[in-house]
């Protein structure tokens, strides 16, 4: 078992993020952006916008005027501007808890897979409502880690069975905050109202194991990160046991679910528009 010290929540890289699980984050981003119903024409900010799958889908799906996407890391922030061809995406650098933008600018204030890894998650649901106009949209998604995203959850269970210890690393024991009773209490308690939950589904294809296994070699997340940080033998193991945890069809692929939790809610007054 790797020093836990040694193993770190890394996200810099948005092309290991994107092969690990960004190709399936915005498939959420998109049911996300259409539960919402945000109308056409309205500012955005979303927080945390890594590779830039949730700018994109926004720019896609909701006819915005313009969007802005504000991720601590300047990799991610570099990779999304690569990334995203639009004019009306913009892109900066910045932290949640601290988001360095005006008061009460924006219509729709969101964020994607981001709030579990901020060390005072309240701090940065009351920045997202201070950044919202009167009447705005706060809202915001995370994986279901502890059951419905299930390659997360199977690789987990594999590494706690060779080394137990591999518990404290799980995001699905680390992460409580991520379901639909603590996201509905965090927004209520932020003073947004309307607040309502639910559940998005897409489903994960893998052409083979080694199209599951090969992004976890790429260092982007806890996972892949506590992988590399193995020595070769114990890797090779956990690989072999992770392999005996997914269902295999007949042609070799492998279809799993990834479930994400949504919540949402509006900033108390009414709107100038």
């Amino acid at each position: 078992m790797p020093d836990e010290r040694s193993v770190h929540d890394v996200w810099a890289v948005g092309a290991a993020y994107e092969a690990y699980v960004g190709r399936w984050s915005r498939l959420v981003a998109r049911e996300f952006v259409g539960w919402l119903r945000v109308p056409p024409r309205r500012r955005w900010l979303d927080v945390g916008c890594g590779a830039g799958a949730l700018v994109e889908a926004i720019t896609e799906g909701a006819e915005p005027s313009a969007v802005l996407g504000i991720d601590r890391s300047t990799g991610f922030a570099a990779h999304a501007r690569r990334s995203v061809k639009d004019a009306r995406a913009a892109f900066g650098v910045g932290d949640a808890p601290a988001l360095p933008v005006a008061s009460a600018r924006f219509d729709a204030v969101v964020s994607g897979l981001v709030l579990n890894f901020v060390p005072d998650a309240s701090r940065m649901v009351a920045e997202m409502a201070r950044a919202g106009r009167p009447g705005s949209t706060i809202a915001l998604y995370v994986w279901d880690y502890a059951a419905g995203m299930e390659l997360m959850r199977r690789f987990w269970d594999a590494a706690k069975e060779r080394h137990p210890e591999a518990a404290r690393l799980d995001e699905g024991d680390r992460f409580p905050i991520c379901a639909p009773a603590p996201l509905r209490a965090l927004l209520d308690a932020a003073g947004l109202s309307g607040v309502a939950s639910r559940a998005i589904d897409v489903p994960m294809h893998f052409r083979d194991f080694d199209d599951v296994w090969s992004p976890f070699l790429g260092g982007q997340g806890p996972a892949p990160a506590y992988v590399m940080s193995l020595p070769e033998d114990d890797r090779a193991a956990l690989r072999e046991g992770f392999r005996r945890m997914l269902p295999v069809e007949a042609d070799g692929s492998i279809l799993l679910t990834a479930r994400a939790w949504a919540v949402r809610g509006s900033k108390a007054g009414r709107s100038a528009r």
